[in-house]
């Protein structure tokens, strides 16, 4: 009996040093949380989706996807060849150029009509808690905090360990003007030493003007979050960015439900949709899009090109590293999407829509 209570007391010890580590940022106090509980999006202690969403699919549970996850028989998760990429210099790229770069899985760059704006930046290596965990595949690291400029507009989804990464944000955070995030997320940035006045905290269908004719509008995702064990706590989005040519979709993360037909009916047409497409699973259909729910909201978004993003950095499922994009690509194909799959570090033209790609993940083992 000493023995087990010890070992709990020690459990219970650790837990809570790891839990006041700075990566796991804080929980809304005072005049945030107030904000929050005021939110139409805001139930019973925790943010809610606009549909019932379970995390796991009917019939399943938290230990028996656990149990299938970890016997399931995996087949090329990680590649065991370097993941190609194209090493742009970024820090004297002329700020004139409407480009893209991507940086794997949905850490991206984009400069549009004079402004730059970066999204869920993941450049430690890892995409979790501890180092030597959710490792970057060799070769998709290519890029880190030390080779992106100066930065506008940071824009964050959620708060998962794979789209907002302390080390990643407090390495970038003199170069960063303003953060764009969901509601609730302000408090990690006020916790890390960000100025209160750089954070543009939005909920869901709240916009705002930023400069120079550029508008952002926070728009509903079908996902959830939570950095420790208390879940939706912080508003998980996905963004429509106005700037003074073009209109793109951010997706985030999450899975498919009737917020794309509505943003499509609103804001379309768009120029680029940017959805997830990886890291799916039919027991978590409801927070990821399977590959066909990637083709739906797409098609709901009313959008002209479509970028798919989350792979290709870091095994977050069972299916096979290269699979979201084999995929997508026979669809885009079949379907005549305009499709962008740029390599790593690959400049992406924004305004030019014949520009066309590699299918660089073909031959990789």
């Amino acid at each position: 009996m000493y023995i087990l209570l010890s070992i709990l007391v020690l459990i219970s010890v650790i837990t809570i040093i790891l839990l006041n580590q700075k990566e796991f940022g804080k929980l809304p106090s005072g005049e945030r949380l107030e904000k929050i509980k005021r939110s139409p999006n805001y139930l019973d202690g925790s943010f809610q989706n606009q549909s019932v969403t379970p995390v796991m699919a009917e019939g399943k549970s938290y230990f028996s996807v656990a149990r299938e996850t970890l016997f399931a028989k995996k087949i090329r998760v990680t590649p065991v060849d370097s993941i190609p990429s194209v090493k742009t210099d970024l820090l004297h790229l002329d700020k004139n150029k409407d480009i893209l770069v991507w940086f794997g899985h949905s850490s991206y760059f984009i400069q549009l009509d004079g402004k730059r704006f970066l999204v869920d930046p993941v450049l430690s290596g890892h995409a979790s808690p501890f180092s030597f965990t959710v490792k970057a595949f060799k070769g998709a690291d290519r890029y880190t905090a030390d080779d992106i400029p100066e930065i506008d507009y940071l824009i964050i989804s959620h708060d998962h360990w794979d789209h907002l990464d302390y080390e990643t944000v407090m390495k970038l955070k003199p170069k960063i003007k303003q953060v764009i995030c969901g509601l609730g997320v302000g408090e990690d940035f006020e916790y890390w030493g960000f100025d209160k006045k750089s954070i543009i905290e939005l909920d869901w269908n709240e916009s705002a003007k930023l400069d120079n004719g550029f508008v952002v509008n926070a728009l509903p995702a079908r996902h959830f979050t939570g950095r420790r064990f208390k879940r939706n706590q912080t508003l998980w989005a996905s963004y429509l960015l106005q700037t003074p040519t073009m209109k793109i979709f951010i997706g985030g993360d999450g899975g498919y439900d009737k917020h794309f037909a509505e943003i499509g009916k609103k804001f379309g047409p768009i120029d680029l949709a940017i959805l997830e497409n990886g890291q799916y699973n039919q027991n978590w259909k409801y927070i990821h899009m399977l590959p066909a729910d990637l083709l739906k909201a797409f098609a709901d978004l009313n959008a002209k090109r479509l970028f798919p993003v989350h792979s290709s950095k870091f095994a977050l499922s069972i299916h096979p590293w290269d699979e979201p994009l084999i995929k997508v690509s026979a669809s885009a194909k079949q379907l005549h999407i305009p499709l962008i799959t740029p390599m790593i570090g690959e400049l992406v033209n924004m305004k030019d829509s014949t520009q066309q790609f590699k299918e660089w993940w073909k031959g990789i083992n």
